[in-house]
């Protein structure tokens, strides 16, 4: 273990993010009503520009007036690229309260990107005595986020949580796919030539050197790691599979971007009763193994230590985290 202690990440659930439009204010109550952990109301892709003004204001009234329980209430704003940032965090700060948790950066390149709305947020904190301050997530997109992950997850201390945003991220880095995640087709491995049997397509992760550069610079810096969004919400297997992976990755969670995709992320992305209980059973092996001056226990027939210990940690606090 390093000297230095990795900080430890926010203490809240984040197993699934919903989306809604910002210019779609009849979805608002029932996203608050949903499993979601996280809303995220959105002032960027799913609105057109000449609706923005008015997806800010519908917004600002929602934050306001509907009770959005336990959720963390996040807010995307559009990209630092735009003309519209600037109103989205002077408006949402300056006249909605204190309801709002956080603000989502799109397409996050570098620190300097965090530290300019950072900037600005702190300037109207100031100014109108705002006694919570916002928190960010940001979404990596880019070539340019790839290659700063670890430096944007540094960059202030209001970061809390950073995104896979698959398909700009796509775009940015020239692939050759129009598919938001998941499998892409022409993405495959055959066995070789010579092998016994047909040749079939074995199907990579092309989303996995950029999942690994958000979890470790998000596990380094003590902010959450979730996946995006998963295009094709009629394949409900696909999303699954993507969710499963991101989770073994050590993804915390993932976005949806239809009601029906809550509930999978949250299955996924809930700890089993079983591994829970294994968990439990981990960490009652080791009590007893270092009650007896041993470094090491064995669990049904397989070798248990201090990394074991940590990984049961995870598990349990996870399932107490989403219990409580």
């Amino acid at each position: 273990m390093s000297f230095t202690i990795p900080p430890s990440p926010p203490a809240r659930p984040n197993r699934c993010q919903l989306f809604g439009p910002g210019s779609r204010p009849e979805l608002f109550a029932k996203m608050a009503a949903s499993a979601a952990d996280v809303i995220n109301l959105d002032l960027e892709d799913s609105v057109s520009p000449a609706d923005k003004p008015a997806a800010r204001q519908n917004i600002i009234r929602a934050i306001n007036e509907i009770d959005w329980g336990t959720k963390t209430l996040s807010v995307r704003i559009n990209g630092l690229d735009t003309e519209f940032w600037y109103r989205d965090v002077v408006e949402v700060l300056e006249q909605a309260g204190d309801r709002i948790d956080l603000f989502m950066i799109p397409k996050a390149g570098n620190a300097k990107d965090i530290y300019a709305v950072d900037a600005l947020c702190s300037a109207i904190e100031w100014a109108k005595g705002r006694q919570k301050k916002v928190g960010f997530e940001v979404i990596i997109e880019t070539a340019a986020g790839f290659a700063h992950a670890e430096e944007i997850a540094a960059s202030s201390p209001r970061m809390q949580a950073m995104s896979l945003g698959a398909a700009d991220f796509a775009a940015s880095m020239g692939m050759a796919t129009t598919g938001i995640g998941g499998t892409q087709e022409n993405y495959y491995m055959l066995p070789p030539k010579d092998a016994e049997g047909p040749r079939a397509p074995v199907y990579g992760d092309p989303w996995h050197g950029v999942v690994a550069a958000i979890v470790s610079a998000c596990r380094t810096h003590g902010i959450l790691p979730v996946d995006g969004p998963f295009g094709d919400f009629s394949d409900e297997d696909g999303y699954i599979a993507q969710a499963r992976r991101s989770a073994t990755m050590g993804m915390v969670g993932k976005w949806a971007i239809h009601p029906k995709q809550v509930a999978l992320a949250n299955d996924v992305f809930t700890p089993s009763e079983k591994a829970v209980t294994e968990a439990r059973e981990i960490l009652a092996a080791m009590k007893e193994a270092e009650a007896k001056g041993q470094g090491a226990a064995v669990y049904k027939g397989r070798l248990v230590d201090i990394a074991s210990v940590r990984q049961a940690q995870v598990i349990v606090k996870q399932a107490e985290m989403i219990g409580g």
